[in-house]
């Protein structure tokens, strides 16, 4: 039955429902980071090195705010399409956010988990972007890998191109929205 469903469904529908997927999957690996056991003092680090990061972030105009944090995400996206390796290296990325989550969890307010904090980040709109975009890398991913599989990877490169520029799109406001916010709340 539902091997018949796929097979009639429509190429589109298809992409769209392995889009669906990967968000859910990306979700999951990013709560798993989350959970992972750690040190009080590996968390201390961990906490550490973003925050340096962040006064790095907001030392910058919005517009820089905005090239840096899209550099950034976009770098992590073109890697997810990689043919049959992004699905590790994507993995790797969103599992290790969620160790940054999750220390920051542990070092700040222990009545507030990191999978709380997680899931508020979802209030803003450069979040659910972010995670769109890297779901869609992982369905180019998954689609290209197949067709490569098949013999006909040049054939879906032309449609793994059109994901990537979607996913450059949504990254990109993205990182304008974050570092609008970013810009407008207190240090």
């Amino acid at each position: 039955m539902a091997m018949k469903f796929w097979k009639e469904s429509s190429s589109r529908f298809k992409r769209f429902i392995t889009i669906i997927f990967f968000l859910v999957l990306s979700i999951v690996v990013t709560i798993a980071g989350i959970l992972t056991p750690m040190s009080l003092q590996d968390a201390q680090d961990r906490s550490k090195d973003l925050n340096t990061t962040q006064q790095e972030i907001r030392s910058l105009s919005v517009w820089e705010m905005t090239l840096a944090i899209f550099e950034n995400n976009f770098l992590i996206c073109l890697l997810m399409f990689i043919p049959f390796v992004g699905f590790f290296i994507g993995s790797y990325v969103l599992y290790n956010t969620g160790l940054v989550i999750g220390a920051v969890g542990l070092t700040s307010d222990p009545h507030i988990s990191g999978v709380l904090i997680f899931l508020a980040l979802f209030i803003f709109p450069f979040s659910w972007l972010e995670y769109i975009a890297y779901a869609t890398g992982f369905s180019g991913n998954l689609w290209l890998s197949w067709r490569i599989i098949r013999r006909k990877g040049l054939w879906e490169l032309r449609r793994t191109a059109k994901l990537i520029a979607i996913s450059a799109g949504l990254l990109f406001a993205g990182a304008l929205i974050e570092a609008l916010i970013i810009a407008s709340s207190p240090a």
